[in-house]
């Protein structure tokens, strides 16, 4: 069975200016609180190139498939969403919290111009799979001239 995920096209993306790291980012590992405030987590994801498209995989484990939003434009992709918790029971006490929750984004700029028309998206095992058609580099085109 086929489920499709929703991709939205756009122009503009925003680029982080700066290589510096949210002070909760930074001592996300040492205090368990700080992966349960509403920061912004980055899942990860691998890109490779086949010759004719560029593919993205994001591990989003436990994030339902409508908690996903994809925007496409033809030098950049982005992949955001929410994945929400279940609390532990009431007498639980944290010692140790790595699982990310909330919402997350990650912005993708492609090495190659795409199609945005050719573009798949499916999501299966916790694993999204975004398709990017390639534009030919070394197609012609023969143009037949009019006459006025």
């Amino acid at each position: 069975m086929t489920e499709y995920i929703e991709i939205r096209f756009g122009e503009n993306f925003e680029r982080r200016a700066t290589g510096e790291k949210p002070l909760e980012e930074m001592f996300q590992s040492i205090n368990p609180m700080f992966c349960l405030s509403q920061r912004i987590w980055r899942p990860q994801m691998d890109i490779y190139e086949t010759r004719n498209s560029i593919i993205i995989q994001a591990e989003i484990a436990g994030v339902e498939k409508d908690d996903i939003s994809i925007e496409v434009n033809s030098k950049a992709v982005k992949v955001s969403g929410v994945r929400g918790r279940t609390p532990p029971e009431e007498s639980a006490t944290y010692k140790l919290a790595e699982i990310q929750f909330g919402r997350f984004e990650r912005v993708l700029y492609l090495p190659t111009l795409i199609d945005i028309e050719r573009v798949r998206a499916s999501f299966f095992n916790g694993f999204l799979e975004i398709k990017l058609a390639k534009f030919p580099i070394d197609s012609s085109q023969r143009i037949k001239l009019s006459y006025r």
